[in-house]
């Protein structure tokens, strides 16, 4: 199983990938944000995107959600670890801090196109726990272990 890692603002490679090959990729939804550098990570497969391309030229509000996402799944990816250079409202988490969310609110609803639903498909997506769980308790095991 690959695991997908959207780098944020700052992270634009993995430092310690071994065998590395970019690969670019076409979707429905347009040009993902840049290519995929894709290789491994000890025993797991990695394939990884920086969100805001290389050299950060792509805003917030222009990024290709839905291109970024197909392409992933194109790549064999199913699941996804999103990394991104935020602050936070609580002074005891403080900068370089890692928190894993399990709850979100979507700010950028109503400016982007959101869903891969439209045009005669439908479907009904819970936001009730919009992460995934093992996912979380992954990270969290292996945050203890460094």
């Amino acid at each position: 199983m690959a695991i997908g890692v959207i780098g944020g603002s700052g992270l634009y490679e993995i430092e310690d990938l071994q065998n590395v090959r970019t690969e670019s990729v076409v979707t429905p939804f347009g040009d993902p944000s840049d290519q995929f550098m894709i290789g491994s990570l000890g025993d797991t497969e990695l394939v990884f995107l920086p969100r805001h391309g290389r050299g950060h030229r792509i805003l917030p509000s222009q990024l290709p959600f839905r291109a970024n996402i197909w392409a992933m799944k194109k790549l064999g990816v199913e699941r996804i670890i999103s990394v991104s250079a935020v602050g936070s409202l609580k002074e005891k988490i403080e900068p370089g801090h890692a928190v894993i969310v399990d709850q979100f609110i979507d700010r950028t609803r109503g400016h982007r196109q959101s869903t891969f639903f439209g045009d005669g498909i439908v479907g009904h997506v819970t936001f009730a726990d919009p992460t995934c769980h093992y996912l979380g308790e992954t990270l969290i095991e292996a945050v203890k272990e460094t």
